[in-house]
């Protein structure tokens, strides 16, 4: 694997990359890294492509603006552009794929530059095309669902530095406890905790993390060990931040209210998924917003780190998409 870091359109991007042949951006999600890719970059090398990780800004070695504004979607798909452009010089096409946040980094990207991106997998969160409600309103919804004491957690990560001092305490633990709770296995046992999806009005989120015995088979000390020796040093304010834009990016994204992504797509979630299970209305109109969809699949008894949990199935499944382009 080949590390470098390149200047994207003024913002610096650290990239990993491995094959030749036409180029594959893979857009990581949170809390994660270029390293969540380990196991698709030398698969789809070996399937005659040039696979690019990227960490996204805020993450790694790349640029960490401490503006909230800086983590807009506009400028994520202003990253991708810039790093096609350092990589393979103007004009020139890409597929992207995403997994959680990079997935709808993706599509928006495949969205806004169907020139340039000219293929598109989305990974956990199935596309849903700019909507008439603000976010926010939507999350509101939810919570009343849940409860009068609960607060949906993207509700609850809006607020600068209240999900950084929880998770500041101790940051291997928490990452750990984030990584087993959204997993098959945590989802398995999240009837003793709760889940994950909603914290409780004055608590933090960790209350609601699993105590580990083993690590999952998908993660090993070596990964974990990875993760929070990179988060250790950037922190989180960048990450978060994401969270923070999600009323701005459905404000900057009206004037594609509706829009269809027409280049072709493919969908992989896991059926213990927590995105995904939420967004089976999404999943049910991909007729409609995802006219050129090449693949729908749900695995089963998988969890939302779906290329970790279920590397070989998600590889295949990317490999032929891939080849059938």
């Amino acid at each position: 694997m080949r590390h470098q870091v390149v200047g994207a359109r003024g913002t610096r991007i650290h990239c990993v990359e491995e094959g030749s042949g036409p180029l594959v951006l893979l857009v990581h999600g949170f809390p994660e890294s270029w390293y969540s890719w380990r196991h698709q970059l030398p698969v789809i090398a070996e399937a005659g492509f040039r696979a690019v990780a990227i960490d996204v800004r805020g993450y790694g070695s790349s640029s960490a603006p401490l503006e909230v504004e800086a983590y807009g979607m506009l400028q994520h798909v202003s990253d991708n552009l810039g790093v096609v452009e350092e990589l393979t010089g103007p004009d020139s096409p890409a597929i992207i794929i995403g997994h959680d946040w990079g997935a709808p980094i993706a599509a928006i990207s495949a969205l806004l530059r169907p020139d340039i991106f000219t293929a598109v997998a989305m990974l956990s969160v199935p596309y849903s095309p700019p909507g008439r409600r603000r976010p926010t309103e939507a999350f509101a919804e939810m919570e009343k669902l849940a409860g009068p004491e609960e607060e949906f957690y993207i509700n609850y990560f809006q607020e600068p530095g209240r999900a950084e001092r929880e998770i500041e305490i101790d940051v291997r633990s928490w990452l750990l406890g984030f990584y087993l709770a959204a997993s098959a296995d945590g989802v398995t046992s999240a009837s003793e905790t709760g889940s994950i999806a909603t914290v409780t009005r004055g608590k933090m989120l960790r209350d609601r993390f699993p105590a580990p015995d083993l690590l999952p088979d998908w993660l090993t000390q070596g990964d974990l060990g990875f993760y929070v020796e990179e988060f250790e040093r950037t922190g989180f304010h960048g990450p978060l931040n994401r969270y923070r834009n999600v009323d701005r990016d459905w404000q900057d994204l009206q004037p594609w209210r509706g829009a269809p992504i027409r280049v072709p797509s493919l969908f992989i979630g896991g059926e213990m998924d927590g995105p995904t299970v939420w967004g089976s209305g999404a999943i049910a109109h991909f007729p409609d917003t995802l006219p050129d969809l090449r693949g729908s699949h749900i695995l089963p008894g998988c969890g939302h780190w779906v290329q970790q949990e279920r590397a070989d199935d998600v590889n295949r499944l990317l490999v032929e998409w891939l080849k059938s382009l």
